[in-house]
């Protein structure tokens, strides 16, 4: 029987180890960490270096160029894209240029919807969440995270003064409400 030769596994060093060894920002060792979203390479010196690789790539795929487009950020031609939570507009140019179209059947609802009764800077959009689902949010987030998940009426609490109203749509029809919590007032009709 042939003995392995064990010095062929040790003589050279693997091409990728020194890729994922050491941490291209502060030379820190890389260890491998788990999060919801799957397993990425993370800095040993964290919090202080920030620095992480996925494991996995994100695969985005060209679905199709949109020839008559072009991206308002950098010039370069829009594309339909198909990425992680399904089909989107975005720069033919990423990763220099990461401009991603928002949904432009909305926007002819977002000069109806109201400003955000929290911040009173940014204005209530609709937004998707990754279930399908629309929700109304803040345009001025991450500095504001007011979110409803009813459609907002700009029209006042006449029970609590609450600058809008909800639309909720129930067994028995359309009734508008007030969002807070400690409010009760619901009605048929504006």
């Amino acid at each position: 029987m042939s003995k392995i030769d064990t010095t062929l596994f040790t003589a050279q060093e693997h091409a990728l180890d020194k890729e994922y060894r050491l941490c291209p920002e502060c030379g820190g060792a890389l260890s491998l960490r788990r999060s919801k979203h799957g397993l990425f390479l993370g800095c040993e010196n964290y919090p202080d270096c920030q620095f992480m690789r996925p494991l996995q790539q994100q695969n985005v795929l060209i679905e199709k160029i949109l020839e008559d487009s072009s991206c308002p950020e950098c010039g370069k031609l829009l594309a339909i894209k198909k990425g992680r939570f399904g089909l989107f507009i975005g720069c033919t140019g990423y990763p220099e240029c990461s401009h991603i179209e928002t949904n432009n059947t909305t926007l002819a609802d977002t000069s109806l919807l109201p400003d955000c009764p929290v911040c009173q800077q940014g204005q209530l959009q609709a937004k998707t969440s990754r279930y399908g689902k629309t929700f109304y949010a803040c345009s001025n987030y991450p500095k504001c995270k007011y979110a409803i998940n009813d459609k907002p009426i700009a029209k006042a609490c006449p029970q609590c003064g609450f600058s809008l109203l909800v639309e909720k749509r129930t067994r028995q029809g359309i009734r508008f409400c007030c969002p807070q919590k400690d409010c009760n007032y619901s009605a048929e009709s504006l």
